[in-house]
């Protein structure tokens, strides 16, 4: 069993194919591919977003608090088996810095957590600590699965800071329904085909030779939570229903 912790910066920018195809010139002077995508490979991410039946966290954190926190599960396999590895991971930003904590095991484990918070065999002492804080979360929260996302990533790492990480994402499919990592991974797009969702994650400061080619570009940072966008357009989907339809009662 793995187990990943870390606190950093994460900045998001988007960029459209003029702007990313200029970058890709100059990072890979400074910066290397993930091991996952060399020779310009990418790789899947495939998440299942937990939340309560009135979507609390989600509208938390869309109300950009101080603190904030969610829980997901991760493969990076589409579609996953009950053999393939899985992180649950809580995921929470206290005044802009971002810490992670996840715990892996198999798909059919973290079903049986969910159902019964049975553990697989804890062989490390911080991972019975994370599973502790794992427990709080879901004593707190009465959560079931509410929302798929999944992407397509290419990720680098600062050739002189290895905790510099920039990665681009494309491809970002959400869906409500079918929420289980066994399915195939499709839905509805929430960036354009011709958009890269880049996030700068940063221990750190940014480094100088990224600002000065961020303003060449301009490109400029901004706000944006594939979770919090998904439901964003779930929320204006249900509107529009409402409207459309005044009578009928929309789950």
């Amino acid at each position: 069993m793995a187990i990943n912790t870390f606190a950093r910066k994460e900045i998001k920018f988007l960029l459209d194919m003029n702007q990313y195809n200029s970058l890709m010139e100059t990072i890979p002077l400074y910066m290397n591919p993930d091991k996952y995508c060399v020779g310009g490979n990418e790789y899947g991410i495939y998440n299942i977003y937990y939340d309560t039946p009135d979507d609390y966290l989600i509208r938390e954190s869309l109300a950009k608090p101080y603190y904030k926190e969610k829980i997901r599960l991760r493969s990076y396999y589409s579609p996953a088996s009950p053999n393939d590895l899985v992180f649950l991971e809580i995921k929470k930003k206290i005044g802009g810095i971002v810490t992670k904590r996840r715990v892996s095991m198999t798909l059919a484990e973290s079903d049986e957590y969910f159902i019964s918070r049975k553990k697989p065999n804890i062989k490390k002492y911080i991972t019975g600590q994370v599973f502790s804080e794992l427990d709080v979360f879901l004593d707190n929260y009465p959560i079931s699965p509410k929302q798929y996302i999944s992407y397509q990533r290419e990720a680098f790492f600062g050739k002189d800071d290895n905790d510099f990480r920039l990665t681009f994402d494309r491809k970002i499919t959400e869906r409500r329904y079918d929420l289980g990592l066994d399915y195939e991974s499709y839905g509805n797009y929430i960036i354009g085909a011709d958009q890269r969702l880049m996030e700068v994650k940063v221990g750190n400061a940014v480094p100088e030779w990224l600002i000065e080619k961020l303003s060449e570009l301009q490109i400029y940072k901004t706000s944006f939570s594939k979770y919090g966008k998904a439901y964003e357009n779930f929320v204006r989907e249900q509107i529009e229903m409402k409207k459309r339809f005044p009578s009928v009662i929309f789950a």
